[in-house]
C-alpha cells in the first residue's frame, strides 16, 4: 500500500510532516515522498508569483503522486492550500482519505472529505498497518 502525506508545508509545518512520515516508514509503512527531490522542497519560498515555472512542476508532481497513491493521510497541522486540493482530487479519484489531526479542526472541510479522521498517532500506525 502506498500513503501520501499531505500537510501544511509552506507555513511552517515540514517539520511536523517530516516527523510523522519518518514514524509511518518506521512502522514498515511506504510513504511516497512529495519533496525527495531536491528541487521539490520549496518550504523556502515566500512567494510563487514570479515563479510559475516552478510551481508548475511542484503542483504536476504533486497531482502525479495523489494517483500513484492508495491511500492519502491529510495531516491538518495548519493552513495548506495544496494538502486541500490534493485532498479534493485524490476524493474524485476514489482514493481513501484519512484526516489526522491530534488538535481541534475549525472547519468542517476537511472533515467533510475524508473517508476516516484519526486523533493519535497510535490510531493511525493502527489503521495503516490493517492493526484495527
Amino acid at each position: 500500500m502506498k500513503v501520501l502525506v499531505c500537510g501544511s508545508i509552506g507555513y511552517g509545518g515540514l517539520e511536523y510532516l517530516t516527523e510523522i512520515k519518518n514514524m509511518l516508514r518506521k512502522e514498515g509503512i511506504e510513504v511516497l515522498d512529495r519533496l525527495v527531490d531536491k528541487d521539490m522542497d520549496y518550504s523556502d519560498i515566500k512567494d510563487f508569483r514570479d515563479k510559475p515555472e516552478v510551481a508548475d512542476r511542484i503542483v504536476k508532481r504533486h497531482l502525479g503522486l495523489v494517483r500513484e497513491s492508495d491511500v492519502i493521510v491529510v495531516v491538518l497541522n495548519g493552513p495548506s492550500y495544496g494538502a486541500a486540493m490534493e485532498m479534493c482530487v485524490g476524493k474524485q479519484l476514489g482514493k481513501r482519505i484519512i484526516l489526522f489531526c491530534e488538535n481541534e479542526v475549525p472547519t468542517p472541510w476537511p472533515i467533510y472529505f475524508s473517508n476516516r479522521i484519526i486523533r493519535t498517532r497510535k490510531g493511525l500506525i493502527k489503521i495503516l498497518t490493517g492493526v484495527e
